[in-house]
């Protein structure tokens, strides 16, 4: 059984480094760099913001593949804000507060950079290194869900992890595979019955990492809170007590980096980005909101259809009260996620939302499969 176990690990950590170093070779030097890299020369204040500007675009420009540093400056394809924040300081400037919010990311990137990598090789080394973990971690959940099934743990693995949407957010400048890990290790959690504290140390992180996930961090506690008062008829104060660290943590961080707020980042989005945010205000109405959803919820079919899908299996195997709260809990951040950013083209935003129902859905069949039983937190 040792030496099962052994040798699957060692073979799913080769496929892994090889898929890894695949998508190093075929890294992307996206538009979201410029941001992340200004971001960490931020935490430098001998630098000026012109320096700022400067040295991110260089430092970009000596390494980026010349089609991807084109569309980045935006010159190929003509995109006049890209072409205003890298030559006009106040647009680049203007626009960081929107990065610097990712505050454990950025200072992870710092940390490679501190380390000796490139600004540029920094920011990608992140998220290639995250998705080599987060690897490992699906290949350890599905361990717990099968056990002694080396080689559907191998197999499941490498399959989940050439997925478009996989590979892809391991080759950007993006904190989307990141953050994903962390929410493996949540699943992780959940299966290995993890101290509720230790359960809320990780959803500090995930907010610290990305504050865009209180969303998220606060639905699972709600999730708890109303498992606990209408399975157990008991309320715990300290999960309240814990949102509202949650949320105090949230705040800090928006009002530190003076985060321009939602409509903001839904009107350079979906509307029109501004070259100079302080030109122009983000003005729009409830219509326009309606309009732009509608369009893009049409476009979001795929997604709706592949969650009815595994919930349904999940309902139709599984019992468990838990369990269903569970993968309800990440398909309504999914749609909470859209309706804040309805960025139905692009798979990653909600990716770390879908995966973990796909989870869920392995787990109901180990119910049926093994008799296998998902621990309840206490």
């Amino acid at each position: 059984m040792k030496i099962n176990w052994n040798l699957s690990i060692l073979f799913t950590a080769f496929l892994l480094l090889a898929l890894t170093y695949w998508n190093y070779q075929n890294r992307v030097y996206d538009w979201d760099m410029p941001g992340y890299i200004g971001s960490v020369l931020e935490y430098d204040n001998s630098k000026s913001p012109d320096e700022i500007r400067t040295i991110t675009y260089t430092s970009i420009e000596k390494e980026a593949f010349p089609i991807h540093y084109a569309d980045l400056i935006g010159t190929s394809p003509r995109d006049i804000p890209r072409q205003f924040f890298k030559k006009n300081t106040q647009a680049f400037t203007e626009q960081l507060p929107y990065f610097q919010i990712k505050v454990g990311y950025n200072l992870v990137i710092l940390l490679f950079y501190k380390l000796g990598a490139t600004l540029p090789m920094s920011v990608l080394l992140v998220s290639l290194i995250s998705y080599f973990i987060s690897g490992l971690l699906f290949f350890f959940i599905v361990k717990l869900i099968f056990p002694e099934k080396y080689l559907i743990a191998v197999l499941l693995t490498f399959c989940a992890f050439i997925l478009p949407p996989m590979t892809y957010m391991s080759r950007v400048s993006t904190p989307d595979m990141f953050i994903f890990q962390f929410i493996l290790i949540l699943i992780v959690g959940l299966l290995k019955k993890w101290n509720s504290w230790v359960m809320f140390f990780l959803l500090f992180t995930i907010t610290f990492i990305r504050p865009d996930y209180i969303t998220m961090t606060l639905t699972y506690l709600f999730s708890i809170f109303l498992f606990q008062y209408f399975k157990e008829r008991k309320l715990d104060f300290k999960l309240i007590f814990q949102g509202i660290i949650l949320l105090a943590l949230y705040f800090v961080i928006m009002k530190f980096y003076h985060y321009p707020g939602w409509k903001d980042l839904f009107y350079d989005s979906f509307i029109s980005r501004r070259p100079i945010m302080s030109a122009q205000p983000a003005n729009f109405g409830l219509k326009e909101y309606l309009d732009i959803i509608y369009i893009k919820i049409i476009y979001f079919k795929k997604v709706t259809l592949s969650l009815a899908i595994m919930v349904s299996v999940i309902f139709w195997l599984s019992k468990d009260l838990w369990t269903r709260i569970i993968s309800l809990l990440f398909v309504i951040n999914v749609y909470i996620k859209f309706f804040f950013f309805p960025q139905s083209a692009a798979l990653r935003f909600f990716f770390p939302f879908i995966f973990p129902v796909f989870i869920m859905m392995l787990y109901a069949i180990s119910q049926k499969y093994n008799g296998f039983r998902l621990n309840k937190i206490q």
